[in-house]
């Protein structure tokens, strides 16, 4: 049988390891994808700590998957081997729980996560479901769209299902891994751009990113800015701070939003009383469906929208996750095969 490199995590709270393994192979509603690169995010720690419900080890993180396919299920239609794909946090869907039905297939409850529940990309090869295939443009190198299916699609649905318009001001709290991705889509959709972030250093580049203001959290009341500029309508939060987001919800105008995608589980302590006074609200947003993704990709090359990366090649997964962990990355990791 054929044999690959993977990187896999043997228990919880192991250490990534290289491992040669059999090629997988998919089964009927299947497809086997070659990976050319795949995206190291936070999230993955939940494959090296063991921080998800039912996970089984050992497992091979990464969710941000860009290659081709390399041969398909018997029941796969509308796809080709040889296509470039990709695959992110959405796995692909059952088709038949309550939420498949209504069309909403981001909250499936039997989705499946490359990575988490399932087998991902830090591999040459990965089996998924046919259902969370994207195409990818051929205007996008591999290492530029992996990033792009996780931290790309979570900025991007989340700032354009936000109920903003043109015009709106509408502020990115953190300049990292999400956040440089969200102040290049909000301004790219017309906002009036505001980026958030403690000290200066992050000044510059978040104006070359196309902020059209720069809010310092640690020299100024960042509520009272985002005031002073009229409210925002919506404050995409991106960092995993609770106590950040408290401290930017008094900046809301009129019927704002607060829009959480940085996944953390700190409390976010804010007064009851600030809900209701200017119709205040909060609320989180996950990633998005394979159609989601397409819809980021197309964007992202009208638009000329990129992550800022460093490309390290497979063999080096322990050291870039390390990298990635510490907060060193700027501002994403990726892993190339080499392919």
């Amino acid at each position: 049988m054929a044999k690959m490199r993977a990187v896999q995590v043997a228990e919880p709270g192991g250490e990534l390891e290289l491992v040669e393994r059999d090629v997988p192979s998919p089964s009927e509603d299947e497809a086997l994808v070659r990976v050319h690169a795949c995206g190291i995010c936070h999230s993955d720690a939940f494959a090296v700590i063991g921080g998800w419900p039912g996970m089984t080890h050992p497992l091979v993180p990464g969710h941000e998957i860009a290659g081709v396919i390399e041969s398909l299920g018997s029941h796969v239609k509308g796809w080709e081997v040889g296509q470039r794909v990709g695959v992110g946090w959405f796995g692909g869907n059952c088709g038949y729980c309550a939420q498949c039905r209504r069309g909403d297939l981001i909250t499936c409850t039997n989705m499946d996560i490359p990575g988490v529940t399932r087998d991902g990309g830090y591999a040459d090869y990965v089996v998924v479901r046919a259902s969370a295939l994207a195409a990818i443009p051929e205007e996008l190198a591999d290492t530029d769209a992996a990033p792009l299916l996780c931290a790309g699609i979570t900025t991007y649905n989340a700032l354009r299902n936000s109920g903003a318009r043109g015009g709106d001001l509408v502020a990115i709290l953190g300049v990292g891994g999400l956040g440089h991705l969200g102040i290049q889509f909000a301004a790219k959709l017309g906002f009036d751009t505001v980026a958030i972030a403690r000290g200066t250093a992050k000044e510059e580049l978040a104006r070359s990113l196309g902020a059209h203001h720069y809010i310092d959290s640690t020299a100024s009341n960042p509520a009272e800015e985002l005031t002073k500029l009229g409210g925002a309508k919506v404050i995409l939060a991106t960092v995993t701070s609770g106590e950040a987001m408290a401290a930017v919800f008094g900046g809301l105008g009129v019927r704002g939003k607060l829009l959480i995608v940085g996944s953390s589980m700190e409390p976010v302590a804010i007064p009851a009383a600030m809900f209701i006074g200017g119709l205040k609200s909060i609320a989180g947003h996950a990633s998005g469906a394979a159609s989601d993704s397409e819809d980021t990709l197309g964007f992202c090359v009208r638009q000329d929208v990129r992550p800022m990366i460093e490309i390290r090649p497979l063999e080096d997964a322990a050291a870039a996750y390390a990298k990635m962990m510490s907060g060193d990355a700027r501002f994403r990791m990726v892993l190339s095969t080499g392919a």
